[in-house]
């Protein structure tokens, strides 16, 4: 599946054509966002019915992988799969293949929801990139940064934090916002048509850390609808 950006001409995105291009492009001029395309070959929807895992995100061993009972395609697919956690490790990156069943919502979300579902950016405290690629299953969407808006700046939000604070609008309440991740999360501004991040491309996306170049990638999970099989995806 090809990914749709919402503009003709995006300049957050920048299309990449090899592994190389992906990590020796550096993040600047609005680029916050790469995509290496891919269209893979490999039966991965196999791979996910051999797959003896419960709900949730569940991490998959790669020996178990490797010594999995599948078709040629299947194999196939598990070859590819387990090459990328290759190439990222000599990145010296700790990447992860999980199979995913849907993830968990706050159970009390109040003003701001944290969960993955929320339109949100990843944070580090050193310079470091996110990778993600989904393999089979619903992919990842992105929203491009002039269609959002912080939730914590959106006065009726905010007012609904300053509550929960109970607090002045001051840096220990900055602080309270940034220690509960709710500066991480984002809306929609009227009109905004998020990305979808589509199948087997991998994908290398801005964090936020002091000193980035660039505004972080603004992303969320897929909502799991009836019927869904679950995802197979990578993740550093």
């Amino acid at each position: 599946m090809d990914f749709v950006v919402p503009q003709a001409n995006c300049s957050q995105i920048k299309m990449v054509e090899s592994w190389e291009e992906l990590i020796g492009t550096p993040f600047g001029g609005g680029v916050n966002a790469l995509c290496w395309s891919r269209r893979l070959h490999g039966d991965f929807e196999e791979v996910m019915r051999h797959l003896d895992v419960g709900p949730g995100i569940n991490p998959l061993d790669e020996d178990e992988l490797a010594g999995m009972q599948l078709s040629q395609q299947g194999t196939l697919a598990v070859g590819i799969m387990l090459e990328d956690l290759r190439r990222l490790r000599e990145r010296g990156l700790d990447p992860m293949l999980e199979c995913v069943n849907g993830y968990l919502r706050d159970v009390e979300p109040g003003p701001v929801p944290t969960d993955v579902y929320s339109f949100h950016a990843d944070s580090a405290t050193v310079e470091t990139d996110t990778y993600l690629c989904t393999y089979y299953g619903r992919a990842s969407e992105g929203l491009v940064n002039s269609q959002a808006v912080r939730k914590v700046d959106v006065p009726s939000i905010r007012g609904q934090l300053l509550e929960l604070y109970g607090g002045a609008d001051d840096e220990f309440f900055r602080e309270f916002l940034n220690e509960n991740c709710f500066d991480l999360h984002y809306a929609m501004i009227e009109g905004a048509v998020p990305f979808d991040f589509g199948i087997g491309n991998l994908w290398r996306i801005a964090v936020e850390y002091d000193g980035c170049p660039v505004p972080p990638c603004i992303h969320r999970a897929p909502e799991t609808l009836p019927g869904d099989q679950g995802r197979l995806l990578l993740i550093s």
